[in-house]
Formats: C-alpha cells, sequence, structure tokens
C-alpha cells in the first residue's frame, strides 16, 4: 500500500473592505486569473458561485497545463466559501476561503489542502506556492480596495 501525505498551507491578508465585497470578488471564479498566478482560463458563471455548482479551470503547472473541475461544497456568504477538486499527480485538493469583518475591513484567510497527495511537495515547490500566494493576496488586497472605493463590485 502508498503511503498517502497531507499538505496544507495557510495565507491570509487584511482587505479594507467588508467581507461581502471580498467574499463577492473571490468566489467568483472569474476574478481568479485576475489574482492567482497559475489559473489562466474559467468556464464558470460570472458571479459568485455556491454550494453545489461546478466550474472548470486551466492551470499553469511547471509540467504543462492542468484542467481543474471544482465542486462547491459550502457556500456561507460573507463568511465561508469552499472548493474541492482533484488531479492525478497532486490527489483531492480542498480550497477554503474564511472571511472575518472588523471595524470596516476584513481579515481573508485562503486554506489550501491536499488531504492525501502521492508524495509530499519538494521544498521549492513550497516556496513557489507560497510566493504565488503572497503575489495573489496582494492582488486580491489592490483590486478589491480599488473597487470598492470606486463603487459596488
Amino acid at each position: 500500500m502508498n503511503e498517502l501525505f497531507t499538505f496544507e498551507h495557510v495565507y491570509d491578508v487584511v482587505v479594507d473592505a467588508p467581507a461581502v465585497a471580498v467574499y463577492d470578488y473571490v468566489t467568483n471564479p472569474n476574478s481568479w486569473p485576475e489574482w492567482l498566478v497559475a489559473s489562466h482560463h474559467i468556464e464558470s458563471p460570472d458571479r459568485p458561485l455556491v454550494k453545489d455548482e461546478t466550474f472548470r479551470e486551466l492551470w499553469h503547472t511547471p509540467k504543462g497545463e492542468a484542467e481543474l473541475n471544482w465542486v462547491i461544497t459550502a457556500s456561507d456568504r460573507p463568511k465561508l466559501w469552499v472548493g474541492e477538486t482533484g488531479t492525478a499527480f497532486l490527489g483531492p485538493i480542498v480550497v477554503r476561503y474564511d472571511f472575518h469583518e472588523q471595524d470596516g475591513q476584513t481579515r481573508y484567510v485562503r486554506t489550501v489542502t491536499n488531504p492525501a497527495r502521492p508524495k509530499p511537495p519538494a521544498p521549492d515547490m513550497t516556496q513557489r506556492m507560497d510566493e504565488e500566494a503572497a503575489i495573489g493576496l496582494g492582488n486580491v488586497k489592490r483590486i478589491v480596495e480599488e473597487r470598492f472605493l470606486a463603487g459596488p463590485i
């Protein structure tokens, strides 16, 4: 029997906007190519998705392109959103978004979990994920704050 590995990374950023503005932006998969480095093509309704809805994403990897077919497994606007997908080379992937609003600001927490990876990630892969997450969260902060200040997203 092959051993499986669990991998989880948690990333967060504080956005100067209400939770609903952050939630509506990041839970609309069509926004992902604007802020996620690896995401480059989405087939989805252009709105925040809710539980049991699905969408397709094309994702850049160091070895080429991957197709991810997502299902939304939880949605509680504007507090929580969970999507799940999987690949043969990574196993299942779960992204969980949590939103904590206080005094007009929102702490957006993005948790990425691979609960059953066929092998642990290499250190360079983990570093690349962390670097891409920092870019992505910086993009979310910048884009949502710019749009929130300009009016409704």
